[in-house]
């Protein structure tokens, strides 16, 4: 009776298990029957950076000052003396020593000369097709074809600040007893001759100033337009379960626009100054990106996404009327979450 029944079992057995493997193999033949696909998605874009250069610029430095300047001439300053310079008030004349003229600039405690921005995440989206070129049987239906994809993403983030400890440091320069130097305002030339004052200053004090401020506001706003382009590969884990991987060329038009605008008030000395300044530029962007995701197939024609893009665009720099302006998009990371129609 036992030989019996093992000579039934064994077939039956066997019966069962190729039915259940051909109707898989039917059921994933089913879902790989389409080979067009339309994703529409939201993009989240994170370790996007932005940052203000020459945050600072009307405190001087670099031979520039408040209330004048002391540059380098024609000749690089033979004998330690340039005419390139040029100052705007009578009481900076021997105020600090004779036969010399003081020139100021300020610093503000807390303050650098790069003034980053907010690197929240920023929201997008991007719609995607893909087109199927073949399978390899052999490979577990690996699928294998071409993905084309255009998305849009806007990027805004303000720096700045207002920086309380600020102070006065005063440069004394030198010029040749028995001379007198020419009225204020006055304001020297490159090729001269003219009026020369001797350098490098012959004395520098600094101190803090009771009452003083800077106050620094920046803003950046721009659009992304992204294309991508480039092979993939989907291996399907399940009738309803697949892995999506991606990568090629990506480029990006950026439309940015800036302003930015400081003010220094020194009610002690009676100095206020405000600069300000503003552009616009449109730049395009080349690089690269590598996109993982799983996708999950609802039915024979709709399905949901959800993955992770590394993207590569470079740093844009430009200089908006006097700040340059810089956006990091070199480790861009996009996770994006979609809905997808197969035809």
């Amino acid at each position: 009776m036992n030989n019996n029944y093992r000579a039934w079992r064994v077939p039956v057995c066997s019966t069962l298990l190729l039915a259940t493997a051909v109707s898989a193999e039917q059921d994933l033949k089913t879902y790989l029957d389409s080979t067009n696909r339309v994703t529409l998605s939201f993009r989240f874009g994170l370790n996007i950076s932005g940052k203000f250069k020459g945050t600072g610029g009307i405190l001087g430095g670099a031979g520039h000052y408040a209330d004048g300047y002391v540059l380098t001439d024609v000749s690089g300053n033979a004998g330690n003396q340039t005419w390139y310079w040029g100052y705007q008030n009578a009481s900076q004349v021997n105020a600090s020593a004779p036969n010399s003229i003081d020139m100021h600039r300020y610093s503000a405690g807390g303050l650098t000369g790069e003034n980053s921005g907010d690197d929240s995440p920023y929201l997008g989206a991007e719609i995607t097709y893909n087109h199927e070129f073949g399978i390899k049987e052999d490979w577990h239906h690996l699928r294998y074809g071409l993905e084309v994809a255009f998305n849009f993403m806007p990027i805004e983030f303000n720096s700045g600040g207002l920086y309380s400890a600020v102070s006065r440091i005063t440069d004394t320069y030198g010029y040749t007893a028995g001379t007198t130097p020419p009225g204020a305002p006055y304001a020297g030339g490159y090729q001269g001759p003219n009026f020369v004052l001797n350098v490098p200053p012959i004395n520098s004090s600094t101190a803090l100033v009771p009452g003083a401020s800077f106050l620094a506001q920046q803003h950046f706003d721009a659009n992304l337009w992204g294309f991508r382009l480039g092979p993939y590969i989907e291996y399907p884990l399940s009738k309803k379960w697949n892995l999506h991987l991606s990568g090629g060329l990506a480029v990006g038009l950026l439309d940015a626009e800036a302003n930015w605008k400081e003010k220094l008030t020194d009610p002690l000395n009676n100095v206020s100054i405000t600069a300000s300044g503003s552009g616009s530029d449109t730049s395009l962007l080349w690089g690269y990106y590598i996109g993982l995701e799983a996708a999950y197939q609802i039915n024979k024609d709709w399905g949901i996404e959800a993955g992770v893009q590394f993207q590569d665009l470079g740093t844009y720099s430009h200089n908006f009327g006097g700040r340059v302006a810089e956006l990091d998009l070199s480790q861009s990371i996009f996770v994006h979450v979609g809905v997808s129609y197969s035809f």
